[in-house]
């Protein structure tokens, strides 16, 4: 098995559920479905999609920068969304920071998130 190398950015559900924030192994980087949460793990912009789907992407470029990689590595992205009506909202914040990247990405609507304030998680996938 190739060396894995794993990133912690320490919210609780971490260490309670037993995973990484994120995984690099060799090339790749896989990180975890990612949601709209501070140092502190508290929900940020309760009941704005774009605002959490921003800060989701903050948390997934915080990731990536542990293992010297940036937005522009990823080549996948899963947006796992609450209320698909609002797909522009996602779509939107989505668009302004991969519209040059273009990873392969999809948006699926499910029934619910961790937390009830939460709207949207991300994963992403990276490859140097």
């Amino acid at each position: 098995m190739r060396h894995r190398e794993r990133y912690s950015s320490g919210k609780k559900w971490e260490s309670i559920v037993g995973y990484s924030r994120a995984v690099r192994v060799g090339d790749r980087i896989y990180v975890t479905g990612t949601t709209a949460t501070d140092e502190n793990s508290n929900v940020v912009g309760i009941g704005d999609a774009y605002a959490q789907t921003v800060q989701c992407i903050l948390n997934i470029e915080r990731a990536l920068k542990h293992f010297d990689a940036t937005l522009e590595n990823i080549v996948r992205t899963r947006m796992f969304v609450t209320d698909i009506t609002r797909w522009e909202e996602y779509g939107r914040a989505h668009g302004e920071y991969f519209r040059e990247i273009m990873p392969a990405t999809t948006m699926v609507e499910v029934s619910g998130l961790i937390d009830p304030h939460m709207l949207v998680e991300i994963e992403a996938d990276a490859e140097f």
